[in-house]
Formats: C-alpha cells, structure tokens, sequence
C-alpha cells in the first residue's frame, strides 16, 4: 500500500495508553531540537545513531518527509524516556540488543556506529516478514517472558522473539511519532485547527477525502 495511504488509514492501535497532554508534551519537545543533531535521553548515542536509521528505512522520504525529517526518532527516545515503565525500559533496552548483535554478526562490523541502513534493513525484514501464525507464537514468548520478570522470577527469551518484539515495536512507535509531528498532522491527515460545523450523518470520504484526523 502506498504510504500515505497507509499513514491516512491507520489508527493509533498500539498498547500505551498516553493523556494528550503528555502526547502534545512529547512533540513540542522533539519540535525544539536542533534540525540536524540532537542529543538522546534514553538511548545512547550509538543506538540512537542506529534508531535514527530504522526508522528512515521504515517510512523513507518520498512524496512525504522521512521519519527523521519529522523527528520521529527523537520522539521514541522521549516516549521511551518519558513515559514507559521501568519493566518496559529494560525490555526495550534487551530487545534493541539482541537486534543490534544480530547486526553486527551479519555485517562483520564489531561497533553500532559502524552499521549502515544496508546493514540494519535485511535484520529490520526478517524479523518483520514472518507469517501472522508465527508472530503471534513469538509475542507469546514475549507475554510469558514479561510475566515471569514482573512477578521477579528468571526469565530467557530467543534472540529471534526478542529481535521480532523489538522490530515490532520500533515500526508501531516510528509511524505514531510520524502521525504526531506537526508536519503530517497538519499537511497529510484531516486537519481542523477550529472545529467547526457538527454533521453527524456523513462518511469519512464525504468529510475528509477518507484521511484520519489528526491529533
């Protein structure tokens, strides 16, 4: 499907649950950075380098701004930062790891500043294009593993869930900081900065050419 389609269609169907003031709170902070560099809060500087680039490849530019081009990269960081638990940081922190190992070893590169999108794009679609059954075991894996953390037992989980979790994630986070950006709230979904008449009978395509609203 072609991008911005995609990007009109697709709902915020992600499990945090984030009061707009925090969300709008998040944007104006990425708004504030620096065009070209920016300093991350969560991640170090290495993994943000490699973020930075996975997200590029998950929403390239095209008739659109790039990921980064809107700051969803510095949006995750703050979103990790800021709003995810503890439990939920340390999972994040794990996962990005194992994916980042698989990396080097394919590429034969021993530091993550080294590893190029050529690098990270065949790990980022192997962990993506697994059939629906499949994922659905692995995010299994996951729950059981989360579980067994939060109730303080031992826990392992395969590199090849924990790098299919992450990957999962990175796209869902990527594409809601995308959506979030002032750029595609106001240029590419449904925009109304003062409402305006109330039609309560009348289809999306009618009232927004079948764009989302945006925030």
């Amino acid at each position: 499907m072609e991008r911005r389609k995609a990007l009109k269609n697709m709902g915020l169907a992600l499990g945090y649950t984030v009061t707009t003031p925090t969300l709008l709170g998040l944007v104006q902070s990425c708004k504030n950075e620096p065009a070209m560099t920016w300093t991350p809060t969560f991640f170090t500087q290495d993994e943000a380098g490699a973020l930075s680039k996975l997200v590029d490849i998950i929403l390239p530019k095209t008739d659109t701004p790039s990921a980064t081009e809107v700051k969803a990269d510095v949006f995750i960081d703050r979103f990790a930062n800021e709003v995810m638990e503890a439990q939920q940081q340390e999972f994040v922190k794990m996962s990005m790891g194992k994916f980042l190992d698989k990396a080097l070893k394919d590429s034969g590169k021993t530091a993550i500043a080294d590893l190029s999108p050529e690098d990270l794009e065949p790990v980022l679609a192997a962990a993506l294009k697994i059939s629906q059954e499949y994922s659905a075991l692995l995010m299994d894996q996951v729950t059981t593993y989360n579980e067994a953390k939060a109730a303080g037992e031992a826990a392992t989980l395969e590199d090849g869930a924990s790098r299919h979790a992450f990957a999962n994630n990175l796209r869902g986070l990527a594409i809601w900081g995308y959506k979030a950006s002032e750029y595609v709230g106001e240029e590419v979904l449904a925009y109304l900065p003062v409402p305006g008449e109330y039609i309560a009978c009348a289809d999306a395509e009618t009232l927004t050419q079948g764009k989302a609203w945006s925030l």
